[in-house]
């Protein structure tokens, strides 16, 4: 009867046969993980010697702090408290306090009132103009913590009762109200930040010292390297033999720098007849690759993006590194609202009273985006919200009163017009939207139409079919990727076009109103397909800009013969045309021209085209 082996169930892997779970099998069992703390003279070792260590500390603190913050407040307001941020030094001592948290596990702001008493806790709303004399930063080096509050209904509760600064003859306690404090690396065990740190975190280059060492080590042995590309062997008869001859030594010595001056010279090698000569060359093919792999460890230790990191362009094909940078904007801006903004609350209360006298309850600031956008993106999406805005407010479903406080509420937030909330006050409920848009001599309050002026009346326009397209500007491009999917023949460069509407009602083209785009482009990538509609081969994409504009006519009583209204360009007709399946629909950009009105026909448009949507 077999040996019965039983393993104790949990929910581990293990494998009797590959050896898995077994302690005395399995080379993994005994894997465990340790943690090496840096002593200072280690850490400032790596900040001021390793050029990787040093962006690790700085990148992210300086991406904190380099865009500022946006005020929300009077104009005059916004000049004095930035005036009071450049008397203080705000910014520069933010950034070197951020640094030195980063470096050390812990710095602080001390905000200098000019009271000599410090352990009497700072009273935000006793700070008046000029009420912040100065801000110091102490490193946590510089500062010694007290014991750790334990009062529960405390504020500072887990955090140090005071601090102590060396002063002149004495040590100087000092309230923590008095300080904006910032933590490095936070601990997720309180009782280690308490115990071990005195209340201070780690420095941020504890947990990435193991893959900044490997990636240091690695890069020192591929240097190695190089000096071992290049070895030229000889082979000597009796070498062995006749190295115990000083004479022999010598005389060999003095052969082979003769050889190698030789070499250099004349470019060329003169061995005697016994004597061989052989090149041994070192392969560096891969040795790229495996430090870009220790780079990108790096990398992810450091929650920084290799483009950033390194200052290099993305690699590979269509690579743009955008994703990445873009999440590497929401982890900055995770740290200003998470641990920047509660550190400096006290502070900016101060700051605000020592710069207005005052701190008007409606005052507030938001971090500038670390993304900015052109002016042409603003733009346009300036545009979009405007065109947005104008569709609703034709649907009749809200007042222009409604409108106006959403769509004011919109700019306000996006600051796209600065100053437009302290406008809308001085204005306040004591105005009327103008919607006439007539000449303003014919529309004054209170005056009478002019003795003898007609009433003025403007007649609808005769009903008529319409059909409403956008012709394709980049229709080569379009062309020359269907050619190499396969196409034989397709539609002309100037037939190609999106259909926005089909009405065979007779509508008032005056009634459709217009677009805001002259030109519409759809970007590249996105939802993409091909499609056949009857004989047409079709590309269909998305496109809200459309969508809405058809919606827009329709509603104004264009009709429609389709349940659905999808933008698409007709490619081609012929039979013969490649199985869709195979094809790869066009993932490039998409330039539509104005919009075209036109009579339909019987047959097809009164542009020719022969074609329906």
């Amino acid at each position: 009867m077999g040996e019965v082996i039983t393993l104790r169930a949990n929910d581990s892997l293990r494998s009797v046969v590959a050896g898995l779970g077994d302690p005395l099998r399995d080379k993994a069992a005994t894997t465990f993980y340790g943690f090496q703390q840096l002593d200072p003279v280690q850490l400032s070792n790596i900040y001021r010697s390793n050029w990787l260590g040093k962006k690790i500390i700085n990148i992210p603190a300086m991406d904190a702090v380099r865009k500022g913050r946006d005020w929300q407040a009077e104009q005059d307001q916004i000049e004095l408290i930035e005036a009071e941020e450049k008397r203080l030094g705000f910014w520069n001592k933010l950034l070197e306090v951020k640094t030195k948290a980063r470096l050390w596990g812990g710095a602080a702001l001390l905000i200098g009132t000019g009271e000599t008493d410090l352990m009497k806790p700072l009273e935000a709303e006793r700070i008046g103009k000029g009420g912040i004399k100065y801000l110091t930063v102490l490193s946590r080096r510089d500062v010694t913590t007290g014991e750790i509050e334990q009062d529960v209904l405390s504020e500072y509760f887990g955090r140090p009762g005071y601090y102590e600064v060396t002063g002149r003859a004495e040590m100087v306690r000092i309230h923590p109200s008095r300080l904006a404090v910032f933590l490095g690396a936070p601990h997720a065990d309180d009782l280690i930040a308490q115990s071990i740190n005195q209340g201070w975190g780690d420095s941020v280059l504890e947990a990435v010292y193991t893959a900044v060492r490997n990636a240091d080590a690695t890069a020192a042995n591929i240097a190695s390297l190089v000096f071992e590309a290049n070895v030229d062997v000889f082979r000597v008869p009796d070498f062995m033999a006749s190295l115990s001859d000083q004479e022999y030594r010598n005389r060999l010595m003095e052969r082979f720098t003769l050889a190698a001056t030789a070499k250099g010279v004349n470019k060329a090698l003169i061995l005697d007849k016994e004597e061989e000569y052989d090149r041994k060359q070192i392969s560096f093919a891969q040795l790229p690759e495996v430090m870009q792999t220790f780079l990108q460890m790096v990398s992810g230790a450091a929650d920084i993006p290799v483009t950033r990191l390194l200052g290099q362009s993305p690699a590979g094909m269509s690579a743009t590194g955008e994703s990445d940078m873009l999440n590497y904007y929401d982890l900055v801006s995770s740290i200003q609202s998470l641990e920047m903004t509660p550190a400096l609350y006290r502070l900016d209360e101060c700051l605000i009273r020592s710069a207005l006298g005052a701190r008007p309850p409606e005052i507030y600031y938001s971090w500038a985006p670390l993304k900015q956008m052109t002016e042409k993106e603003k733009a346009e999406i300036g545009k979009m919200n405007a065109e947005t805005s104008e569709i609703i407010g034709r649907t009749g479903l809200f007042s222009s009163e409604e409108l106006r406080s959403v769509v004011s509420n919109k700019f306000i937030e996006t600051a796209f017009y600065p100053g437009l909330d302290q406008a809308m006050q001085r204005t306040g409920d004591d105005w009327e939207a103008d919607l006439g848009g007539g000449n303003e001599a014919d529309h004054d309050e209170g005056t009478q139409p002019r003795e003898g002026a007609e009433p003025s009346t403007v007649a609808d326009a005769t009903p008529r079919t319409l059909y409403v397209r956008r012709d394709v500007l980049n229709a080569a491009e379009i062309i020359a990727w269907a050619k190499g999917q396969g196409f034989k023949t397709t539609l002309p460069a100037d037939d190609l076009h999106v259909t926005i509407t089909y009405s065979r009602t007779p509508v008032d083209w005056m009634e459709m109103g217009s677009t805001w785009e002259d030109e519409v482009k759809i970007p590249r990538g996105g939802a993409r397909l091909m499609e056949q509609f009857g004989e047409a081969r079709v590309l269909l994409f998305n496109s809200n800009m459309l969508r809405w504009r058809h919606d827009e006519m329709v509603d104004k009583g264009a009709s429609w013969d389709h349940p659905e209204y999808q933008p698409h360009i007709t490619i081609s007709y012929d039979p013969a045309s490649p199985d869709l399946a195979g094809v790869e629909p066009y993932q490039g950009e998409i330039l539509l021209g104005p919009e075209i009105f036109g009579e339909m026909k019987e047959g097809g448009s009164s542009l020719g085209d022969g074609t329906f949507p």
